[in-house]
């Protein structure tokens, strides 16, 4: 018998079928000489510091390095405590049995660093020596599928990549728990996650917040002229921005007083070729599915997953826009599947049969996976959100099939009363791939298209406007933005060799990036305010202890991003990776235990039981140094947390301010204020009904 391990049940169910394992059992499918089992993603995982005898955050054991790592069956908070999934126990055991019972064994897990990582660990962790093979395939076709069991790989075949996978869970494990423990201890106040990608994230979100917050903005004025010309109306804006009204108020006058013919003298027209857009790799989908649909990166993802599972698209977790020369011959046989839905036909139809544009084909940058396809099957019936995903996905392939868009762009400069004034316009010689979809952008929708025009020539200005305008703040990150600004973080680097050696290399990868912003908010360090995330209290306070410190380092995370790859692909030695990790570690947490915390903004008061002690203020409580009087307040009730100002009103007047939006256990909205009662604990007072 072999065994076919995968990492969801959905998937074990379409491998099986195919297999002709039918036969249901107790984790596992059977039949025609194969157990078809699954995971429920990572079964095993990196020990705690528990699980080697250390218990709580200790200074001295910092920091913890161990030798050797320990792998436990993967752990679910109970309460305070870490204790055993028993589900995953379970399908441990049924795994371990039928990996006792078989012959061989076949790794379907996600074809990724990932999927390498949850089988490696299962195999480690029971202590497995059989041989096994490889099932690498892009998506769940059944043509994928069988094309994939024709072509095993052995396993030892992706070394590299589980050397890789390895690599980064024991880097991040390293740098989180350390630094974690660490910046916890120094501040004395609640724990402070940190972490490899989330703390360089963090510091991104935390510094356009500053940069957006601490921006004056200055006001100045242009002005805008209506220009007239053989029937043809276009507008120009002058080149000088007044800072003073009065100074474009006078202007305009002046002009008005004098006559208002405009003299051109300059035109400068161009050619410009738009190439098609490539194929989307997953961030680029999320950013789409943002921008568009205000869908987060993680809804974007567990679609796509949706989709995958449905054998609609392709692996969804790629990082890669292109597809290798061997995929080239299945696109039009893609195109014609799309062709028979009536949707897609009108588009289908306009393409460049026989000429497809084959911009999208390019081996050496084809990763793990290639850029995100449908597949010959396609959907009759989705969801709302399910559908939008996927027409993404189809119209892009359509697009980047499709010949470039070609326009022309005339810029013209025109003279009044010895002020230059300026007017784009553009026109659309080929339209190309932005026939597709109607996906023409809002600056092209924009441009204004000319009368015939000359150097010399005057015309007429029908129209003077002074505009009231002013410079605008950086804005907040939106889930698209950032997103870009993970992907691109290299590009901000200032030192040019490490700038040269980054160059679109960002922090994290596509398949995690989502989960890092779910971290983030899941911490309480950001939160979404409408389209934008921005930091808490309790995240710039992070940011303020961090930002100067080696783990908010967006350049050293982008290049142990670079050294990842390089250890998958056997160019650097995983051994040596790990010894500077573990250097690495060892310096930013004893930076970390030097930290000194003073914060100036929190309000001094007397504790209202005692009243002699000073109260002292953490961010989930406010609390009583004296042990014998050990008064205590949690700031967060209801899902609200105690702002500075209420605690002050709490300890000083008995109450709060009116507290809205908290939630009951059932989930219903209430207003209520916090009152401190006789004997010191708190309770809600409500306001009259009648009012």
């Amino acid at each position: 018998m072999k065994v076919v391990l995968v990492e969801k049940p959905s998937v074990a169910r379409e491998i099986a079928n195919l297999l002709g394992a039918s036969e249901k059992k107790d984790g596992y499918l059977a039949g025609n000489g194969y157990y078809v089992t699954w995971a429920f993603g990572h079964l095993v995982a990196l020990g705690m510091p528990e699980d080697y005898g250390i218990s709580g955050f200790d200074k001295k054991a910092l920091p913890f390095l161990p030798h050797p790592f320990m792998l436990t069956v993967r752990k679910v908070k109970k309460g305070k405590e870490l204790v055993i999934d028993k589900g995953a126990d379970q399908q441990l055991r049924v795994i371990e049995r039928l990996f006792k019972e078989c012959e061989s064994i076949i790794v379907a897990t996600d074809a990724g660093r990932e999927g390498e990582l949850i089988f490696r660990y299962i195999y480690e962790y029971l202590n497995c020596k059989k041989t096994f093979q490889r099932l690498w395939i892009s998506s769940l076709t059944e043509k994928a599928i069988q094309e994939g069991f024709k072509n095993l790989k052995p396993g030892n075949y992706y070394d590299g990549l589980y050397a890789a996978a390895q690599c980064r869970s024991r880097a991040d494990w390293l740098l989180g728990i350390n630094s974690t423990q660490a910046l916890s201890i120094a501040t004395g106040d609640g724990i402070y996650s940190l972490g490899r990608v989330q703390t360089p994230t963090l510091a991104i979100i935390c510094k356009r917040y500053q940069e957006n917050q601490n921006f004056t903005s200055q006001k100045y004025w242009q002005i805008e002229l209506l220009h007239h010309k053989d029937f043809v109306e276009f507008k120009s804006l002058s080149v000088t921005r007044f800072t003073e009204k009065k100074q474009a108020e006078d202007l305009v006058k002046l002009i008005e007083r004098n006559g208002i013919q405009s003299t051109i003298t300059a035109i400068d027209t161009k050619t410009v070729t738009e190439q098609s857009p490539l194929l989307f790799d997953l961030t680029g989908l999320q950013k789409e599915a943002n921008k568009k649909f205000n869908f987060t990166a993680e809804e974007t993802l567990n679609i796509a997953q949706s989709l995958y599972e449905k054998k609609f698209i392709t692996y969804p977790r790629t990082g890669s826009q292109y597809i290798p020369e061997d995929v080239w011959p299945k696109i039009p046989d893609l195109i014609r599947a799309l062709h028979e839905n009536e949707q897609y036909k009108p588009f289908t139809s306009i393409l460049p049969w026989g000429n497809f544009n084959k911009k999208i084909v390019n081996n050496l940058k084809v990763t793990d996976h290639h850029g995100l396809l449908t597949t010959e099957k396609v959907p009759s019936a989705l969801s709302g959100q399910e559908k939008a995903i996927y027409d993404l996905i189809a119209f892009r392939l359509l697009e980047s099939v499709s010949q470039p868009c070609i326009k022309e762009i005339t810029s013209i400069t025109l003279k009044i009363l010895h002020y230059d004034f300026a007017a784009k316009g553009s026109k659309v010689l080929q339209k190309g791939w932005r026939s597709i979809y109607g996906s023409f952008s809002d600056d092209l929708e924009k441009v204004q298209e000319f009368p015939e025009l000359k150097e010399g020539m005057e015309v007429k200005t029908k129209m003077i406007n002074a505009l009231d305008k002013k410079t605008q703040a950086p804005a907040l990150y939106t889930e698209a933005s950032l997103l870009s600004a993970m992907e691109n973080a290299g590009k901000e680097i200032e030192n040019e060799e490490q700038k040269k050696v980054l160059k679109n290399l960002g922090i994290g990868t596509p398949a995690t990036r989502a989960s890092i912003i779910e971290i983030l908010l899941d911490r309480g360090y950001i939160l979404r305010k409408q389209k934008s995330l921005i930091p808490t209290e309790k995240g710039l306070r992070v940011y303020e202890l961090v930002k100067d410190r080696k783990i908010a380092d967006v350049s050293l995370t982008a290049e142990w991003e670079l050294d990842f790859q390089r250890i998958e692909n056997k160019e650097l030695d995983a051994t040596a990776f790990q010894k500077q990790i573990e250097v690495y570690t060892q310096s930013v947490t004893e930076e970390l235990l030097q930290s000194h915390v003073e914060r100036s903004d929190l309000p001094k008061l007397i504790c209202p039981k005692c009243k002699t002690q000073h109260l002292i203020i953490h961010h989930a409580i406010i609390k009583c140094p004296d042990e014998n009087c050990n008064w205590l307040q949690f700031r967060n009730i209801c899902e609200i947390q105690l702002s500075l100002p209420d605690i002050e009103s709490l300890v000083k007047k008995g109450k709060t301010s009116l507290i809205r939006g908290m939630k009951s256990k059932s989930g219903n909205q209430f207003n209520a204020y916090i009152a401190l009662n006789e004997d010191y604990t708190t309770s809600f007072t409500f306001e009259p009904k009648n009012k």
